[in-house]
């Protein structure tokens, strides 16, 4: 995808190669964020879901235990 990406912006004239470059640092964001979710644990997963419908205040020791 970003060959093909490359290949089109490389056929407007002028281009510099800063606007590639913060492609791939956004495209490369998204990846890593994905990863990160894929890899997080089920039991966090759920803990930081329920959040919202939980009447007493977590903290962050809370938090970091699970």
């Amino acid at each position: 995808m970003f060959k093909f990406i490359k290949q089109y912006a490389e056929r407007i004239q002028n281009i510099d190669i800063y606007p590639i470059i913060s492609l791939f640092i956004f495209f490369l964001f998204f990846v890593l964020l994905l990863v990160l979710v894929k890899k997080m644990k089920k039991e966090r997963v759920e803990l930081l879901s329920n959040i919202p419908f939980e009447n007493d205040e977590l903290t962050n020791s809370n938090l970091k235990n699970a």
